[in-house]
């Protein structure tokens, strides 16, 4: 099915100011507001320890309301919106920050009745006018690190907002799949170039021709921001390989070229045997692990500038035998009692 570049056009309006009106809008008209934008049948996939659900109200209430409840003057703020086709389907992606004042406690968080902003990343598939199924992945950790806990090893890269994209980019720019197909092409040569690692040496991946000098790469909570190639390998990259080689990804939910932005993501995006020690601090378990996970880039001059990594740290941690959550409500007074 082809899809004119207007349907595409209007799912990108739609999604951005539906979603900004759901987030702000009163908690008598969070089910209006949300039936807009969203399909009754929808299906929802979002970050632990929220999951699967199936259905808008399931997604209302588990979801939705408790984060509006839990975030005084809650509102969404739209650093990227990006839209196009994707196996059939018109597909948008959202990267930015719920904003408020964390006044209730959320998902075992307690609350420090102080602003935060929750960053996501979320790529939906629209049918009929409407979201038919979601992929969202709020840093929960991040909120868990604002609220002045930290249940980790320290992270190795910097900690802080992610900011908004550099150069002229717009976050709601008419959807422009010729430059989209140019710079979904740059980043699918670097993943390529990824897969050439022979497990033993850096140098066996040639990543410097796709990246500028000094681009920005900014992880999840728990592995955090750097900058150029240099801080990439030792922030992120040699933890990762150290404790994942057989890592295999590609496995995508969603793909988007619009502009100079790239956006891919699955459910689990990248699989792989837990079998080295350090990534987040941790010793080597010997498990397998799905990784859920989105790449957002933005590409400038025919190179990488910046990438935004969300990834659903907590449910990793689960599978790697670590319970965050279990871990904060032992802190704030509700350990296990019981095998």
């Amino acid at each position: 099915m082809a899809f004119q570049r207007v349907d595409c056009d209007a799912a990108k309006r739609k999604v951005d100011a539906g979603l900004a009106r759901l987030a702000a809008c009163g908690a008598a008209d969070l089910a209006a507001a949300a039936a807009e934008i969203f399909a009754p049948d929808c299906r929802f996939h979002i970050a632990h320890p929220f999951n699967e659900l199936d259905g808008l109200d399931a997604g209302i209430a588990s979801f939705f309301a408790p984060v509006k409840h839990a975030f005084h003057h809650c509102s969404r703020t739209h650093a990227i919106v990006a839209a196009g086709e994707f196996a059939g389907a018109v597909m948008v992606a959202v990267m930015g920050h719920y904003r408020g004042t964390f006044t209730h406690d959320l998902a075992g968080i307690p609350a420090n009745h102080k602003p935060v902003w929750l960053r996501f990343g979320e790529i939906h598939r629209i049918e009929s006018g409407r979201i038919a199924e979601s992929w969202m992945l709020p840093d929960m950790l991040d909120l868990v690190r604002q609220a002045g806990l930290w249940p980790l090893a320290p992270s190795l890269g910097a900690e802080g907002m992610w900011p908004a994209p550099g150069g002229n980019a717009r976050a709601l720019s008419p959807v422009d799949a010729e430059a989209g197909r140019t710079s979904f092409d740059l980043v699918l040569a670097m993943h390529a170039a990824l897969g050439t690692f022979d497990g033993h040496t850096l140098d066996s991946m040639d990543l410097a021709p796709y990246w500028t000098p000094d681009f920005a790469w900014y992880g999840s909570a728990g592995i955090g921001t750097s900058l150029g190639l240099d801080g990439f390998r030792t922030v992120h990259q040699i933890p990762f390989l150290t404790a994942f080689p057989d890592r295999r990804g590609g496995q995508h939910v969603g793909r988007i070229g619009d502009g100079e932005f790239v956006v891919t993501g699955g459910w689990p995006s990248v699989t792989a045997t837990h079998t080295g020690d350090g990534f987040l601090g941790m010793p080597a378990t010997g498990r397998r692990v799905g990784m859920r996970v989105m790449d957002f880039y933005r590409c400038e001059n025919g190179l990488i500038a910046e990438n935004w990594v969300p990834l659903d740290i907590t449910h990793l941690l689960l599978q790697m035998g670590y319970d965050v959550f279990g871990r904060i409500a032992h802190l704030c007074g509700d350990p296990r009692t019981s095998l």
